[in-house]
């Protein structure tokens, strides 16, 4: 069966992979003062959206993609031959967009679609759609897919240090409330996924304890695992952070090999400026 993979903006592509011709993208909409961007089409540049969003006089926000622009997306590619599409996307603690299209799947006459809440975004969410189109080129069918994406989901962890507090407060995406305490007390919180929403997992009291303390779980993580991990760091517009950490991780670990990359203009608006994640999956 002719199978296409869709991801949204918010998946962190390697360049290599980009040019799949079985990978198609949806733009997640940022909205900054009134005016719609498009991730990944209007503003590319990270530096350029955080000067944006530095100026940005109110709460930025963000929207769910066009159902009728998926919708023509999904007949485009039944046009072309495409039997099935296989969509993964960000969070449904993040966006109600997955939810949507799981609800919505079935009703879709043109082409079978199989939708997949990665709970994560960014590199690791890049990592599920790299593996399922590695996979299809293999000719795995769809339940080797699933259950594989569904192991590297259960095993995938990401641990956020945020800069500033206020955009996942004011814009709803945090989940546990005492992280607010938190802010209030200057106190440096390390963040994480739980099942998809983005909850305070420890409170620090300075930067350099947080990136510490997210070292020793990824050495005490790397130290204990069966399988074998891919790491990521993954920054917002803070490369020279997430490259020194790279290189203290590879000291710690030896053979270890980290990948950095970067967090988008949507998750970006939820996270703010130069939030620094620890993250892995399985390979």
């Amino acid at each position: 069966m002719k199978t296409a993979v869709v991801t949204d903006s918010t998946a962190f592509i390697s360049d290599n992979l980009r040019n799949h011709p079985d990978l198609f993208m949806i733009s997640i909409p940022v909205i900054l003062d009134g005016k719609i961007y498009s991730e990944g089409v209007d503003v590319e540049d990270e530096a350029e959206f955080y000067q944006l969003l530095k100026k940005s006089k109110e709460l930025p926000t963000t929207s769910q993609p066009s159902i009728g622009e998926v919708l023509e997306l999904y007949k485009n590619l039944a046009e072309k031959g495409y039997e099935r599409v296989i969509c993964i996307h960000l969070s449904s603690g993040i966006s109600g967009f997955v939810t949507n299209l799981i609800s919505m799947a079935p009703g879709i006459e043109e082409i079978e679609v199989v939708a997949f809440d990665s709970k994560i975004t960014s590199m690791p969410m890049g990592h599920m759609v790299a593996t399922t189109l590695n996979m299809l080129d293999q000719k795995a069918d769809i339940d080797e897919i699933l259950t594989k994406l569904e192991l590297i989901r259960e095993h995938t962890r990401a641990y956020l240090i945020v800069d500033d507090l206020n955009h996942l407060v004011r814009g709803g995406r945090l989940k546990n409330g005492a992280a607010v305490i938190g802010s209030l007390l200057k106190i440096k919180p390390i963040l994480k996924f739980d099942d998809g929403a983005i909850v305070l997992s420890e409170k620090i009291r300075s930067s350099k304890k947080a990136y510490a303390r997210s070292e020793d779980m990824v050495v005490k993580h790397h130290k204990k695992s069966k399988m074998d991990f891919k790491y990521f760091i993954i920054h917002a517009n803070n490369a020279p952070i997430a490259e020194l950490e790279k290189l203290k991780l590879e000291e710690k670990i030896p053979g270890i090999k980290v990948e950095v990359g970067t967090l988008g203009p949507v998750v970006g608006t939820h996270v703010g400026e130069k939030t620094v994640a620890f993250a892995w999956s399985p390979q």
